[in-house]
């Protein structure tokens, strides 16, 4: 049996963003929803955070969930099995009041999971294991502990794994406690990595400028042997242009349209060359366009392009936090910073 394999959906995200959102549903229109009918595929299992907001949800992006997503989970008679991730559940220390407890109960075909659970997926035994926390962690370690599961799938802050492109985590648990599983699949952090037997598989769409450039998607996962294939969300919404004396004449401007730019000049021997450059943008509607110049490339942060590309916002204040001398921890503080990053994200949408 091969089933779908999906986490980290963050419904309502960047305050239910239009933009955003008309982004995520194209992904569901035209990649999601077309390889399940195209596969056959009769059960979903969707690793945490399914919504964005651990506080609340407005109603506009509660009935887009519902219309995008779950109602047609619903019309095609798909089983979802659906985890509690940190952004679901209300409180920090427990998963005890949860959005898709409260939100979803509607739906006979999504179960929902808020503590560790064996479930049989096609004959395959699969421990489930929503977000660990002060409340559940005893219990849940004590489950895995005695689980004779070969798979595992949950929603995991583990150490040695990257949260996102550029960042290696160093300070969740670490992983040695999954090692009795032959796979374990994992939500909770956006990009893709693994070490042969811990697979991260990221979320399904660009939500933010360090997910630039960086693989999106879902898994397919056959149940009988454990391995799995990823299908890719072609689509993007953050693209990186790179000026270099580019004639404006031969750029087209078209496929940027209602899309979050950032043009970085490397050469700009003409100034009103490149305005009529960066007006073929704005003429085209650009959802927004940032313009990044004036850095030394010899002897500046960037020497790369590959370098440039990871230097987000995100990026740049976890640099300053590790080249700067403080005794505080710094795994602490770029935790914090994380946070502080993203409810700013979602006050500038």
């Amino acid at each position: 049996m091969r089933v779908a394999v999906i986490t980290d959906t963050h419904y309502g995200a960047r305050k239910g963003s239009k933009l955003f959102h008309d982004y995520f549903e194209k992904f569901y229109n035209e990649v999601f929803f077309p390889t399940l009918d195209k596969e056959g595929i009769t059960t979903v299992i969707h690793m945490g955070d399914a919504f964005d907001s651990r506080k609340g949800i407005e109603f506009k992006a509660l009935e887009w969930a519902k219309r995008v997503v779950f109602d047609p989970l619903k019309e095609r008679n798909i089983t979802m099995h659906l985890m509690v991730g940190n952004h679901d559940a209300y409180y920090k220390n427990t998963n005890n009041i949860n959005s898709i407890d409260l939100l979803l109960n509607e739906y006979d075909n999504v179960i929902t999971y808020s503590e560790a659970t064996e479930v049989v997926v096609d004959e395959t035994p699969i421990l489930f294991i929503p977000w660990i926390n002060e409340d559940n962690q005893e219990a849940t370690f004590k489950f895995i502990e005695d689980s004779t599961c070969h798979c595992a799938m949950g929603h995991l802050e583990l150490n040695g794994f990257k949260p996102h492109k550029g960042l290696v985590m160093d300070h969740g648990m670490e992983s040695e406690l999954y090692q009795k599983f032959l796979r374990v699949f994992s939500g909770h952090y956006h990009t893709r990595s693994n070490d042969g037997r811990i697979f991260y598989i990221g979320n399904p769409y660009e939500m933010f400028w360090n997910d630039v450039n960086d693989d999106r998607g879902f898994i397919i996962l056959n149940t009988h042997d454990l391995e799995f294939e990823y299908i890719n969300n072609p689509f993007r919404l953050f693209h990186n242009i790179y000026y270099d004396d580019t004639p404006y004449q031969m750029f087209d401007a078209t496929p940027y349209h209602n899309k979050i730019i950032k043009v970085i000049v490397k050469n700009k021997s003409d100034t009103a060359a490149f305005e009529k450059f960066v007006d073929k943008l704005y003429d085209v509607k650009v959802a927004d366009l940032k313009i990044v110049e004036n850095y030394d490339y010899n002897h500046g942060y960037f020497t790369k392009s590959e370098d440039l590309e990871t230097e987000d916002t995100f990026s740049i204040l976890n640099r300053y936090i590790e080249e700067a001398e403080f005794a505080l921890d710094k795994s602490m503080v770029k935790s914090l910073i994380k946070d502080v990053y993203e409810e700013a994200c979602e006050v500038c949408t």
